[in-house]
Parts: C-alpha cells; sequence; structure tokens
C-alpha cells in the first residue's frame, strides 16, 4: 500500500529516470492523476498537461464503467453495454462529452491542449480497474503520433494491465494484484481532489 499518490509518483519517478533528457510530456488523467503528474514533470524536467477522457458509467450505477469517451468524442464501449439501453447509454455518453468540454475550458482557459506530436508522451494515473478510461487516452494520443506512448499507474489488475500493453509502448505499473477491488484500497491517503487544485497544478510553472 502506498501512503498516499505522492509516494506512488515517486516510485514513477525512479521507473522513468531515464526520461530526464527528453523533455517528456506528462498527461494526467483528471482529477487525481494532476497531482502525480506535476511531481512527475518537475522530477522529470518535462511538462505537465491533461489528457481529457470521461468513464462512462452505467445507466443506474455510475461508478461501473462500460466505455469512456475522449476529448475528440470519440466513445469506445465495452462488451457490458449492450445490457442497458441504448437511449440511456447515449445520454450518459453526452453528458461525458460536456463534462469534457466545460473542464478544458477550466483547465486550460487561456491556452490550447499541448500538442503531442514527436514527443515522449506518459499517461499518469493513480489506478484502473477494467482500464477503460487509459485505453481511451492511449488510443486519442496514438492518432496524434507520438514518438514514444508510456502508459504509468499506480495500480490495476493483470488483465488490465495486459489490456494496457496492447496499446501502449510502455506500461509501468506499480501494484498489480487479482484481489483488486477498487484503486483507493492501495492508498492509505486516497483523498478527493478538486477542480481548483487541478488549475492551480496546471498553471505552476516549474523553477
Amino acid at each position: 500500500m502506498f501512503r498516499d499518490r505522492r509516494e506512488a509518483a515517486e516510485h514513477l519517478i525512479d521507473r522513468l529516470a531515464y526520461l530526464k533528457t527528453e523533455n517528456p510530456l506528462i498527461l494526467a488523467i483528471p482529477r487525481g492523476a494532476v497531482p502525480m503528474g506535476r511531481w512527475m514533470a518537475d522530477a522529470l524536467h518535462g511538462e505537465l498537461d491533461v489528457v481529457l477522457v470521461r468513464k462512462v458509467g452505467a445507466p443506474g450505477n455510475p461508478e461501473y464503467a462500460i466505455g469512456a469517451v475522449d476529448e475528440n468524442g470519440r466513445v469506445a464501449l465495452e462488451p457490458a453495454a449492450e445490457h442497458y439501453r441504448e437511449d440511456a447509454v447515449n445520454r450518459e455518453v453526452e453528458h461525458q462529452r460536456g463534462l469534457i468540454e466545460e473542464r478544458r475550458r477550466r483547465y486550460t482557459p487561456v491556452r490550447s491542449a499541448i500538442d503531442p506530436g514527436g514527443r515522449i508522451v506518459v499517461v499518469v494515473d493513480d489506478g484502473s480497474a477494467t482500464g477503460a478510461t487509459m485505453a481511451a487516452a492511449l488510443t486519442a494520443l496514438r492518432d496524434r503520433r507520438p514518438r514514444r506512448l508510456i502508459a504509468a499507474l499506480g495500480a490495476a489488475p493483470p488483465e488490465t494491465v495486459a489490456r494496457l500493453e496492447s496499446l501502449a509502448d510502455e506500461v509501468i505499473c506499480l501494484e498489480t494484484s487479482r484481489d483488486f477491488r477498487a484503486v483507493g484500497q492501495f492508498f492509505a491517503d486516497f483523498g478527493q481532489v478538486e477542480d481548483e487544485e487541478v488549475i492551480a497544478l496546471l498553471g505552476h510553472e516549474r523553477d
């Protein structure tokens, strides 16, 4: 178990230390991974931005992911989505698209997203159960032609890591457990990250 997200970030920094001379682009999945991304970008002498993807939750059970939508509007649904009414799923997709648009306006109001083309890109999340959100992020970024695409996570089950290995050039997952119930089980302190903190972290320039 990690003390908190900072400890997980420090372990990821150790694993990615070889990138310190490469000016990597660290793309954090909001909101929980943004503090991790800030520490990683500073330590690895890179840039920080967010990659905006949203989990599509099951109608009536929003914590259960049945897909994801990315900032380009692309939707990737899991097989489980077939068990729900199409109109209900579509409403959830449109709701998440709206949240993505609103978050980009709030998070980076004075600039557009940083172009990942030709860059070494590290997509970071504190953890992932199904991998739906991370998979959507990796797929969207691959279309932007990064030089190298790395997924970095605190915790995930083995089958999720295997899924992501088909989408990224490298996957670093600190904790893989078959007894995976929720990301929070791997952190002693797993406090919620608010929008105000995300905005402050994205506006912070490293020394």
